[in-house]
């Protein structure tokens, strides 16, 4: 991060219509398989990766929060996927609130090291690390969906 300060404020704020929130996402590949993360409240599994601080590059952002989720230093490949979204937050600091998110995903350089998972959700759920094969996806439930399709097409 640029001047090394890791206490900056997320890009995530409240308005008087809902709060605006800005994500990166690594898409990390490996043997056929994509890592995603699942946590024992929520059904779905999505990417590695969460909220970008002020004053910091998006793929300052992606590498930091890779790292913090995986104890792994990886570089960016290249970005991939931008993805808007709205939805309303059920739990959490901000309460039952319109969420308006946009997320930039960045395909990562495939890395042999294995990924220790020490992370939570930022309301303090146990995040867990898992490699699922990229032929099983149309069965799996991921957040974003499109996630099934698209994987398939960097994997080739």
């Amino acid at each position: 991060m640029k001047g090394g300060d890791t206490d900056k404020q997320d890009i995530t704020f409240p308005t008087k219509d809902g709060v605006f929130n800005m994500r990166v996402g690594a898409i990390i590949l490996r043997d056929d398989k994509v890592l995603m993360v699942k946590n024992n409240r929520d059904p779905y599994y999505y990417s590695v990766g969460g909220r970008v601080k002020l004053q910091e590059t998006l793929e300052e952002a992606v590498i930091r929060e890779c790292f913090e989720e995986t104890k792994v230093h990886v570089e960016v490949d290249r970005l991939v996927f931008i993805h808007e979204n709205f939805f309303p937050l059920q739990r959490g600091p901000f309460r039952e609130t319109q969420f308006h998110e946009i997320s930039f995903f960045y395909l990562m350089k495939s890395n042999e090291v294995e990924v220790i998972c020490e992370s939570y959700t930022s309301d303090g759920i146990d995040e867990r690390l898992e490699w699922l094969p990229i032929s099983n996806l149309q069965d799996a439930f991921l957040f974003p969906e499109f996630f099934k399709s698209e994987t398939r097409l960097l994997a080739s």
